[in-house]
């Protein structure tokens, strides 16, 4: 019998747009490869740059907070598999999948740790070394009781489930490796790439409504490119994103060769044409899509060890890793201008893409371990007292703050 799966999302899906939106598409198509039915549930107003879901035949619906409608949707959609597109959503819709289905498998795919990125975020802004008094913030206390709550949490970088398990005690069981997951690189495909002499400029790739990416492109403006710019006078630093605002474009200086390009509506293109990619982030969590991109598409790239991290393992990176902006600006010089390193640095890439990040690593594992607690959901829930204790009525504020949210909401109407 078809297994029913329903994803609530926290956005609707937009995989020319962000790293986010990719990872979710990714999902649908390991669902759909095993002939999973998907429904695609979201509060959030569909953009613009949303994928169409009906290409491949998935149920859109659009539900509301705090409002029973959803129970009633629920109950008739009856899901075998529950996925919540991060932790706020499990939230809003955890207790209620919890009271209405409650033999459905519950699965939270983490996108990144939101703990971490806001402890490193606020370190830096503190001009402080990150540390555990940092990690442990009121994201953390939200985000680990929603890990608690479900019956599996996707982590999508290494580092990651290392500090899920040391530092905050999440038994490994209730956690599950599951990086990006792309087609492998061919010789064919390699081939056709430009060569280092058919390429020209340096790229930089990200949602500029995403913080991190926001705080990057400002160290790279002031702090990265000058340097490069004093000594490649003729080259220019390209910046593709979506939701440029006004305070992103008054960035753009052609003078200093600093363009704000904005959407792309391929990121292959632009970056299989690009010489070096930088990402000079200074805070954030999970892996970085515009790596991905860039190894996809042969690009070198500069990056800080933030950027990098979970990316690589024990392979090579396709670049070099510095957080010094004299340092990241000399290797990224370096990089630009000899061959010898640049096609170094591009097949480690190619080998860090096949060896870490093809899907035919991981989809049928994946598959595998969901299904196995989703036969034994009662033994593996056993094991986790203290994702039974988050869900008493004594310790589920969510719920009662929703209930109280609703109750008011129709004495308005």
């Amino acid at each position: 019998m078809t297994k029913q799966v329903l994803i609530i999302g926290f956005v609707w899906p937009e995989p020319k747009s962000s790293a986010a939106g990719s990872r979710m598409m990714q999902l649908i198509e390991t669902f759909q490869s095993f002939d999973y039915k998907i429904t695609f549930a979201s509060t959030c107003a569909k953009q613009d740059k949303a994928f169409d879901l009906n290409l491949l035949d998935i149920q859109q619906v659009s539900i509301e907070l705090n409002n029973t409608s959803f129970d009633v949707f629920l109950k008739k959609l009856n899901p075998d598999i529950v996925v919540f597109d991060r932790f706020m959503v499990e939230e809003q819709f955890g207790w209620r999948v919890t009271e209405h289905c409650p033999d459905a498998l519950k699965i939270l795919d983490t996108e990144d740790l939101h703990c971490l990125r806001k402890g490193r975020e606020t370190a830096l802004k503190d001009k402080a070394l990150f540390d555990k008094t940092y990690l442990f913030n009121e994201v953390s206390i939200r985000e680990i009781a929603s890990i608690y709550r479900c019956d599996l949490s996707l982590i999508i970088s290494e580092e990651e489930i290392e500090i899920l398990k040391n530092q905050f005690k999440v038994s490994e069981h209730l956690l599950y490796y599951l990086p990006f997951l792309t087609d492998s690189i061919s010789a064919d495909k390699k081939k056709k790439l430009p060569k280092i002499k058919e390429r020209e400029n340096f790229i930089s790739v990200g949602n500029f409504i995403h913080p991190p990416n926001f705080d990057a492109l400002l160290f790279l403006k002031r702090e990265i490119w000058p340097l490069i710019r004093k000594k490649l006078p003729q080259t220019e630093m390209h910046v593709y994103g979506a939701y440029a605002s006004d305070k992103v474009n008054q960035l753009n200086n052609k003078k200093e060769g600093f363009l704000i390009k904005g959407f792309v509506e391929d990121v292959n293109e632009v970056m299989k044409n690009a010489k070096v990619c930088l990402a000079p982030l200074r805070f954030g969590a999970g892996l970085k899509g515009k790596l991905i991109d860039a190894m996809l598409n042969g690009t070198p790239c500069v990056m800080t060890t933030i950027a990098a991290e979970g990316m690589f393992g024990g392979f090579e990176a396709n670049g070099f890793i510095e957080d010094d902006p004299q340092k990241f600006a000399d290797k990224a010089i370096e990089l630009y201008t000899d061959k010898i390193f640049w096609n170094g640095k591009q097949k480690n890439g190619f080998i860090v893409m096949n060896a870490r990040f093809d899907k035919r690593l991981f989809i049928s594992d994946f598959m595998y371990k969901m299904n196995a607690i989703y036969t034994n959901i009662k033994a593996h829930r056993l094991d986790n007292f203290t994702g039974q204790m988050l869900q008493q009525q004594t310790l589920q504020s969510t719920k009662y703050m929703s209930k109280w949210i609703e109750l008011k909401n129709s004495i308005k109407t």
